[in-house]
């Protein structure tokens, strides 16, 4: 019988990525946030949309697009309605799209702080002497690997170093490197517990 106890934690980060941008209010560069409001824009059967930005300090606007130029037939019916309607779900997805921003502003501040829902897939081994973590996430996070499994099984990240090292800590599919990176949707990670001290803590902390 298997020993291993399989795990899926799902993570969603806390805070959207706040580009910079000159805001001619201030006179200076200053963060923006999502106002989660879309603007839609029909001129014939043209149809534009943007995600609508606020300034920090004054609350300025700077409209980030979304649709441009698209004709009006080439839009799904669902997707027009929740342009309409401000679907919060659509602003939010649009909102932690760090690499689109990116692709507009130079400039994006990114946040590591994510929440992280565990699931335990299967019944418990009885004598449990690893874990497999299966990651998935709701949004991109810039939450480095290192810190997010340190954090969550109460351990340091020089542990999870000397457990590389050992070989009872395997990342997968890019390897022991994707621990100093934003933790990746599908990654999995198996921890050899046996001989571990404090063995029981630290799967309980894995399993919330």
């Amino acid at each position: 019988m298997s020993s291993i106890l399989r795990i899926r934690w799902t993570i969603a980060p806390k805070t959207a990525p706040r580009p910079h941008i000159n805001c001619n209010r201030c006179g200076g560069v200053k963060a923006y946030h999502s106002s989660g409001k879309f603007r839609v824009n029909a001129n014939g059967k043209r149809i534009d949309a943007w995600l609508i930005y606020r300034c920090v300090d004054c609350d300025n606007s700077w409209n980030f697009g979304i649709v441009e130029r698209c004709n009006r037939r080439d839009i799904k019916p669902a997707l027009l309605q929740a342009l309409e309607s401000n679907d919060p779900a659509l602003a939010r997805r649009h909102a932690f799209d760090a690499v689109a921003l990116r692709s507009r502003i130079g400039r994006v501040e990114e946040f590591p702080k994510a929440a992280v829902h565990k699931e335990v897939l299967g019944d418990r081994p009885e004598n449990t002497t690893g874990l497999e973590l299966k990651l998935g996430l709701k949004m991109p996070t810039a939450l480095r690997l290192d810190r997010l499994l340190a954090s969550e099984l109460g351990i340091s990240r020089s542990r999870l170093q000397a457990w590389d090292e050992k070989r009872l800590l395997v990342v997968g599919p890019d390897g022991a490197k994707s621990l100093r990176k934003p933790a990746r949707a599908e990654t999995t990670i198996r921890i050899d517990l046996f001989g571990e001290p404090d063995r029981d803590g630290i799967i309980a902390a894995a399993g919330g």
